[in-house]
């Protein structure tokens, strides 16, 4: 079986999808389904393109599917989010280690928003509203409604909202309950992370942090700088069998859509392992 394919068919008449996959593509019917559903076929239609999950869709003439398979892709099982609160317009999720937070054009079934619209009940199209890096763990907010994702965004990009992590260190970042910011500039950005020891033991140190901006991969950042490299992180040169000891914790803001003041937090359970 070939490991990746983009192939890009028009229509020349009325047939179903899965028929015009078929007839162009060496992948069986069985696979072509599979790739349809994860999020890697798209039609065109018009000025409109967008993903096509469902095999029996009847194409019209002129009508182009575009399929993006890469069989790594597809073959990702991300383990399973979970739900921390459902608030209607917006819902509140706990993303593992391993899940995607945005899929791309070859796929989307291993990401955080796709299981939300596929295990909220009732059924709701999901919106991102933030990011967290692949193999960070914690809470993500999505949203159901134009309306939520627009005010919700409005929240995150003012910085009206309070977002700590917790992780674990190399190295003893100072005793319990010392306190030190870290501010320095992240791809010419203003970044700043106010830092909290929880916990120090067999030169590790649990950390809580709270960052007033968001820049990319902040947290990862600011601390591998200071000399205190995250446990797991590969991308700064700390690898460990555990992964990514990295989780967002808690997250704390006003609903603009009711105005009530909302927290979450990532059950203790679910939080980076500290043996002190």
């Amino acid at each position: 079986m070939p490991c990746d394919i983009e192939l890009h068919l028009t229509a020349q008449q009325s047939q179903p999808a899965l028929d015009l996959l078929q007839a162009n593509c060496e992948l069986s019917k069985n696979r072509l389904k599979q790739v349809m559903q994860c999020g890697a076929v798209w039609l065109s239609r018009g000025q409109q393109t967008k993903r096509l999950r469902r095999a029996k869709t009847e194409l019209q003439a002129g009508d182009t599917l575009h399929l993006y398979y890469d069989a790594k892709t597809i073959d990702l099982q991300p383990p399973p989010a979970q739900l921390i609160a459902d608030e209607g317009d917006y819902s509140v999720w706990y993303k593992p280690s391993g899940m995607f937070t945005q899929g791309t054009k070859w796929g989307d079934h291993h990401t955080i928003g796709r299981w939300a619209e596929q295990h909220l009940e009732p059924q709701r199209t999901a919106k991102i509203v933030h990011r967290l890096d692949r193999h960070t763990s914690g809470l993500i907010l999505l949203a159901h409604s134009k309306k939520a994702a627009a005010e919700l965004s409005r929240v995150f990009r003012e910085r009206a909202i309070e977002k700590h992590y917790q992780a674990i260190v190399v190295g003893t970042f100072g005793e319990q309950g010392h306190c030190q910011r870290i501010e320095s500039d992240i791809d010419g950005k203003h970044a700043l992370s106010d830092v909290t020891v929880l916990a120090v033991a067999e030169g590790r140190s649990l950390l809580n942090v709270q960052i007033s901006t968001g820049r990319k991969h902040q947290v990862r950042r600011h601390l591998s700088e200071a000399g205190f490299p995250i446990v797991g992180d590969a991308m700064f040169g700390e690898v460990a069998a555990e992964g990514l000891q990295l989780c967002a914790v808690k997250l704390a803001f006003s609903c603009p859509l009711s105005g009530q003041s909302r927290l979450y937090e990532t059950p203790q359970s679910l939080r980076p392992v500290f043996a002190a």
